[in-house]
């Protein structure tokens, strides 16, 4: 699609650049991304149609601080990555 994204075990969870150059996109459960839009709704969105009702989430970068960017982008990532490597990262989860 032209855009850097971030992958593990080859599925997207993260990606810069969309739907603007000031935007990203985090792979959000459909519960966290309620979440994350209600608490902060000028910096996250959800994506138009089907990819958003099933978590795609805009995320405004400039709005964003260093702490909820780690909070969603770690969220993404233990959203997609098999179950076997969350558990080694965050045997809590």
């Amino acid at each position: 699609m032209g855009h850097p994204d971030f992958r593990v075990k080859g599925k997207v969870f993260a990606t810069l650049g969309a739907p603007g150059p000031q935007w990203g996109m985090v792979k959000l459960t459909p519960r966290d991304q309620a979440s994350y839009v209600a608490e902060k709704p000028g910096v996250f969105e959800v994506a138009k149609g089907a990819w958003g009702a099933h978590g795609a989430t805009y995320v405004h970068l400039k709005g964003a601080d260093r702490a909820v960017l780690k909070s969603v982008i770690m969220a993404a990532w233990c959203n997609v990555a098999p179950r076997k490597l969350v558990k080694a990262f965050f045997p809590t989860r």
